[in-house]
């Protein structure tokens, strides 16, 4: 894979303000005996020129969507001068996306005529630092009674288990090789290098928390037992509602599991419930991984940018299924693309989870007083 994806370069900063015109460009500035021409390559623009659903397609977004994202990240984008011919906000968001489809530097440079790889790492880096800062007030656990007992009600519609106010699971992003002593801790189980990124839906497959930093040798439960939303479960900010999620979590009175080996009626009716309304998690990721796929082809930027990526898209994801945007078409042109580099289309990147286990003593008497209560 590494003949067909560059690196990112470390001397990002230096060329941001050579390209925003605060440095002068050394290749023009070089003291040649035949002095270099420039060259002016016409950059198509395909917010004006592809059809709406051809632009969809390739940026797994509506016109609208963009536009609307653009409105709210454009101060990240500008350059303070025109000098040595920036890209346009317009623009860097389109490279951006179109990596989030792709996964390949050489696609999303070719997209746009006379755009170094280089300049596309770095409109990457900036849309995805900008997108992700939108976090904080698009991806949020519901916060009051009344919006929990909304989501509340909505995943009970779907599969009559009641309480519910999210679903749980986690996730493989594959990654290139972070490097450095640490580089093997994130190769997960099986045996790729990923991230294991948990979130949490809910019923209409929104991400209503998400936590995308830890490597992919890392159990799901681990990412749970560290993480903000649990603190606020245990100091009961959170109370008469719970998660639901698979074994690989520890069961507890706010994270109910499966019953490993139902003995009643009643345990059999609440694993089916549960089956069905937890699915909600699995449709998220399938949702969220068709409409940006390469967070399943993986991701070949430094390890921050990667981090800023995945909120980024997670974040796009929220936009689309808040606005009701339509899942885009496959994009031909990109299965063609790894098709022809052998490239794994169909990798599962879930791994397998051992951890998790079915709790203390007085979470299963909890749960099997719930079970009975409520599904006798």
């Amino acid at each position: 894979m590494d003949d067909y994806f560059d690196e990112e370069l470390d001397y990002v900063e230096y060329l941001d303000m050579v390209e925003g015109g605060l440095l002068p460009d050394p290749d023009e500035e070089a003291n040649n005996l035949q002095p270099r021409r420039r060259h002016v390559y016409h950059r198509q623009n395909d917010f004006e020129t592809l059809s709406e659903d051809d632009f969809k397609t390739r940026y797994r977004v509506s016109k609208l969507i963009a536009t609307k994202v653009l409105d709210l990240i454009r101060e990240h984008l500008e350059h303070p001068s025109n000098r040595n011919n920036p890209l346009t906000p317009m623009q860097q968001l389109l490279v951006g996306l179109r990596y989030y489809a792709t996964g390949s530097f050489q696609l999303t440079s070719g997209d746009l005529g006379g755009v170094s790889k280089a300049t596309v790492c770095r409109c990457i880096q900036r849309v995805s630092n900008g997108i992700a800062s939108l976090g904080q007030n698009i991806i949020k656990f519901p916060g009051t009674a009344e919006e929990r007992r909304k989501v509340i009600e909505e995943f009970y519609n779907i599969g009559l288990f009641p309480g519910v106010v999210g679903t749980i699971d986690c996730t493989h992003i594959p990654i290139k090789s972070p490097g450095g002593e640490n580089a093997e801790h994130y190769r997960n189980r099986k045996g790729f290098f990923s991230l294991n990124v948990q979130t949490i839906s809910d019923a209409n497959l929104m991400i209503r928390n998400i936590v995308a930093c830890w490597a992919g040798s890392v159990h799901d439960s681990t990412i749970f037992h560290n993480s903000s939303i649990r603190g606020m479960f245990e100091r009961q900010e959170i109370d008469r509602c719970h998660l639901l999620g698979d074994n690989g979590y520890k069961l507890s009175k706010f994270v109910l599991t499966p019953f490993l080996n139902p003995l009643t009626n009643a345990e059999r009716n609440y694993n089916r419930c549960h089956i069905v309304t937890r699915n909600t998690v699995e449709r998220q990721y399938g949702v969220w991984k068709r409409r940006f796929p390469a967070l399943k082809f993986g991701l070949r930027t430094k390890l921050q940018t990667s981090l800023s990526i995945i909120v980024a898209t997670a974040v796009l994801h929220n936009i689309c299924i808040k606005s009701r945007d339509d899942m885009p078409h496959e994009d031909e042109t990109l299965v063609e693309f790894f098709q022809r580099n052998r490239l794994a289309l169909n990798r599962n990147p879930n791994v397998g989870q051992v951890e998790g286990g079915d709790g203390d003593v007085p979470a299963l008497q909890y749960r099997r007083r719930f079970a009975q209560t409520h599904f006798a």
